[in-house]
């Protein structure tokens, strides 16, 4: 078994040390406490997949085998994450002396794509990200966070072995995803393409997802024979992983099995000193969709978790 950080063999204490009892494993609507808003969480049952292709060489085929969970069937969207920067009760400035909500973006981060109605939510770093899962956790008491890469690969690939889900014709990527051929350069509003085979709309183009993955090019090589709910948890604050592919990007840069690589250019115009640890002034074409374990941790746990990443995801 290998460890990367201080996680071994992955988020196995998240998966099987918790106290809640279990839930009914089934599509559910999440209403947002003090709004109208909801989002719907779709079920991954527990399996095991081929990870990774042949097309690039840090995508070395292996085997891995994952816990159940439930996934976003869409991205985050501006309505969701504007309750979240907007929610007066939550404080800004929290008693351990770190910020709890984000100051404003330098710049209008939308540059006039689109913003309530459905549309993701966009430029976040992935600390912005994950403190918008320790608040919906805070509201809801059900812990969510970002998927890890290969929970992402598992339910964007959706028990298939091709290179995109619907096959390996490139063409009829525009039934399914919002990319340099047809989105006009702009995101849009989450769902309005064919969902996979599971369920997941805008997998593939519209915004990259945040996954909780530090970027390591020889990651896959390390890994055993089966590897039992992998991540590479962070120790550096830079390369981190985004997956899906965006709306300019190519058809070849939208592959399931694709790895992108976070950026620090993504921020280079925001002038602050330091840098917003909130936003990516450069990185419109960024955003998330939220996990939720199966098992639930304890709340001991989700501390634990919370304070690891959040520490680590800082500028």
């Amino acid at each position: 078994m290998m460890q990367y950080g201080f996680l071994t063999v992955g988020l196995s204490w998240l998966f099987y040390n918790a106290v809640a009892q279990q839930p009914v494993f089934e599509k559910y609507k999440q209403t947002i406490p003090g709004s109208a808003v909801q989002f719907e969480m779709i079920p991954v049952k527990a399996g095991s997949f081929l990870m990774g292709s042949k097309k690039a060489p840090d995508e070395n085929l292996h085997q891995v085998s994952l816990s159940a969970f439930w996934m976003g069937a869409r991205e985050v969207t501006h309505d969701e994450f504007a309750l979240y920067l907007n929610d007066e009760n939550y404080p800004e400035n929290s008693a351990v002396d770190a910020i709890s909500r984000p100051s404003r973006p330098y710049i209008e981060v939308t540059l006039g794509m689109g913003k309530e109605g459905g549309f993701p939510a966009n430029s976040m770093k992935q600390h912005g990200a994950l403190m918008y899962c320790k608040w919906l956790y805070e509201k809801t008491g059900v812990f969510y966070r970002l998927p890890t890469e290969a929970e992402w690969e598992y339910a964007c690939k959706a028990g298939t072995q091709t290179a995109y889900f619907f096959g390996d014709d490139s063409a009829r990527l525009k039934d399914y995803a919002w990319y340099g051929a047809n989105s006009g350069q702009k995101y849009h509003q989450t769902g309005l393409k064919k969902p996979n085979p599971w369920g997941f709309y805008d997998m593939l183009g519209n915004v990259q997802e945040w996954v909780l993955d530090q970027y390591i090019a020889d990651a896959y090589n390390k890994r055993g024979k089966v590897t039992q709910d992998p991540v590479v948890t962070p120790g550096l604050k830079h390369p981190l992983v985004v997956r899906g592919g965006y709306y300019n990007d190519p058809a070849k840069s939208l592959r399931g099995a694709k790895r992108t690589v976070s950026d620090l250019v993504w921020n280079r115009r925001d002038p602050q000193i330091p840098k917003s640890k909130w936003w990516n002034a450069d990185a419109p074409f960024v955003g998330f969709r939220l996990v939720r374990p199966l098992v639930q941790p304890s709340g001991q746990e989700v501390d634990k978790f919370f304070d690891t990443y959040l520490n680590l995801s800082n500028p």
